[in-house]
């Protein structure tokens, strides 16, 4: 049995490791307030994005962009978005598992792996070579330029033909206890499928859409990869939040449990200590 002063010891472990956790799931609600707006007001915008440019496309020569080719795909590009740091419950296990899994079930086809965040980087670099990594992008706030240097690197792969397709692996935000884990496919744009009878939008173009497409597809790109780097940002807050709350609950029982041992442990102390002074007076 543990003596009264390892029990304190304990106890005051727990104690100002609840304090540590208490202070991370307030830190992880403040910030989450954040992200959740920005991701909310990045919504729409990518969703229009993607209808326009697909409606762009029927009218463009399909070989007027390379970011608009379709090729056969041989080699695709997965590029799989981690958090920086640890402490958000399941976030970074989950998705290193979907790429694991996605990894093995796509062997037919050579895959490149670019690593957005340094948990996913940290775990994949020491078992294959990577074709890009990018971490620190989520000590703060995600900005507009973090998001243009990885689509600059993935539109480079893309145009120069050394990939064939492109997947992003991230968490897509949906409330605090479940965000979903989705790949979506960046490259090649697909035009949106609507119902049959709903007609395409048509628009007068002042020049012609290829020229266009020149300006508009690059900032496609780099207003998605923003939008999935602000969810995964989001859903890393909130399972951060989740994590802390339960850690703090666990620490809660913890110290009733060992401030229970602890008052028997000091009872029997006390116990000891009056048969031994009774046994004494008896024997005198």
């Amino acid at each position: 049995m543990a003596s009264i002063l390892d029990l304190r010891r304990r106890i005051r472990s727990v104690r100002n490791t609840q304090k540590i956790t208490r202070a991370m799931k307030m830190v992880a609600a403040a910030r989450l307030r954040r992200a959740q707006d920005r991701v909310v007001n990045a919504r729409p915008y990518a969703r229009q994005m993607r209808s326009f440019l697909g409606n762009l496309g029927r009218h463009a020569e399909k070989s007027s962009h390379p970011l608009l080719a379709q090729r056969p795909v041989r080699r695709t590009l997965l590029a799989l978005v981690t958090a920086d740091r640890g402490l958000c419950g399941a976030f970074n296990a989950n998705l290193i598992r979907a790429a694991q899994r996605h990894l093995q079930e796509h062997a037919d086809t050579e895959t490149a792996l670019l690593a957005v965040g340094r948990k996913g980087r940290d775990y994949f670099r020491k078992k294959r070579k990577l074709d890009g990594e990018y971490t620190g992008l989520f000590q703060r706030p995600v900005q507009f330029a973090s998001a243009e240097q990885v689509a600059t690197q993935i539109e480079m792969l893309y145009g120069d033909k050394s990939v064939d397709a492109v997947d992003v692996m991230y968490q897509q935000f949906k409330t605090l206890l479940s965000p979903k884990l989705v790949t979506e496919r960046l490259l090649p744009i697909e035009e949106p499928t609507g119902p049959a009878e709903e007609a395409p939008t048509d628009y007068i173009w002042e020049q012609p859409p290829e020229e266009i497409l020149g300006h508009v597809l690059p900032r496609y790109v780099e207003a998605e990869v923003y939008r999935e780097l602000l969810e995964s940002q989001a859903a890393e807050l909130a399972s951060r939040m989740t994590a802390m709350d339960t850690a703090t609950n666990n620490a809660v029982e913890l110290l009733e449990t060992l401030t229970l041992q602890l008052n028997r442990v000091r009872q029997a102390a006390i116990t000891k200590e009056i048969i031994e002074i009774v046994s004494g007076a008896a024997a005198q």
